[in-house]
């Protein structure tokens, strides 16, 4: 139970590879056995405590007096001595570890004492097959997340639906400055998970009276599941707000499959012909290059896909909407510690009645 068996259609996000072990603290079991971790991110911010505007805060100027050079003016690195012998253990990566032998409860109580509004935690799972990738945390939430925090006035007292949510990162990140965030996803054990992170993060909401629901959406369905026997249906009071109220709608990293891509294309266009309101769409999302045996060549199938559905949404003309497509550039600052790769992309999609 303390090493991942990778199979063929085992998935693991960036996000979870590139952060320490000490970082992924193992918790439960979820209802199907898979193990639950709960990660900890702390949202960086300036010197000024500004959320917006400047340079990235992940970055920190340097007394330039200050940096060692030699006679030539050239940066004298010290190096670590060579030794060839080492009394430590070999070590072996160990993706799953017992909390209890990462951090005291006395470190625990002191991290969130000393910057819980700082720190989001989030529950999820690792190295899960391919159809349940939205029990981790992938890098175009955070990308969102860093859009969100960086235009905070933009989305001030609004109503949001998030399609897609996952473990809800970005609803939670969206709730500290919106009114009410629809956090939409499928899947029993997924909407729990997701529950419980909204749960765990009340602290960074609840104070302004803001409000996360998290709600079932299957993309796939025609309509809302307002069925009062399952958990997280709709209420008509909820479909009613949401229809009039919505003016912004969030998706991250859920492009990854053609057929669901094709059914997040007809959702938005359901629900933007249903709003009261015109919408505005922002699609995250990361180009996945991947070798295939079919072209024999590096490709983005997923991707591709993506565009041609966005291209074929700002074409469409059936005189009820119309559609708007730009690219949104990533030179907002970042707000939280990940790889911000150049094949992470924010899409804008305005859509307004005819």
């Amino acid at each position: 139970m303390d090493q991942v068996t990778f199979r063929s259609d085992t998935v693991l996000s960036d996000v979870h590879l590139l952060l320490p072990n000490a970082c992924h603290l193992m918790k439960r079991l979820n209802s199907v056995g898979q193990p639950v971790f709960t990660s900890k991110f702390r949202i960086l911010r300036d010197c000024d405590g500004k959320e917006s505007g400047g340079e990235s805060p992940v970055l920190e100027s340097t007394d330039a007096s200050n940096v060692p050079c030699d006679e030539d003016g050239d940066l004298e690195v010290v190096r670590r001595p060579r030794c060839s012998s080492s009394n430590r253990d070999a070590v072996c990566p160990i993706i799953l570890s017992q909390s209890a032998a990462t951090l005291t409860d006395e470190e625990e109580d002191s991290d969130e004492e000393d910057g819980a509004r700082d720190v989001i935690k989030i529950e999820h799972t690792m190295a899960t097959p391919l159809e349940d990738v939205g029990k981790q945390i992938w890098r175009g939430a955070f990308l969102l997340a860093d859009f969100i925090l960086a235009h905070a006035s933009m989305f001030k007292d609004a109503t949001v639906l998030e399609l897609g949510a996952g473990t809800g990162l970005s609803s939670i990140v969206m709730a500290m400055v919106a009114k009410m965030v629809y956090c939409t996803d499928v899947g029993d054990d997924l909407l729990s998970m997701c529950q419980r992170n909204v749960t765990l993060n009340k602290q960074h909401f609840e104070p302004q009276e803001s409000e996360i629901r998290v709600r079932r959406l299957d993309w796939m369905a025609d309509d809302f599941c307002t069925d009062a026997d399952l958990d997280f249906c709709w209420t008509d009071a909820e479909i009613e707000d949401l229809h009039d109220n919505t003016t912004f709608v969030i998706t991250a990293d859920v492009c990854y499959d053609d057929d669901l891509t094709d059914a997040l294309f007809r959702i938005l266009y359901r629900l933007a012909s249903n709003m009261r309101h015109p919408s505005t769409t922002y699609i995250s999302i990361e180009k996945r290059l991947n070798f295939t045996l079919r072209h024999m060549d590096v490709s983005c199938e997923a991707y591709d896909h993506f565009r041609h559905c966005l291209d074929q949404l700002q074409k469409m003309t059936d005189g009820k909407m119309n559609f708007t497509v730009e690219p949104v550039k990533s030179s907002f600052p970042q707000f939280f510690q990940y790889e911000r790769v150049e094949q992470l992309e924010l899409w804008k999609v305005t859509a307004e009645r005819l």
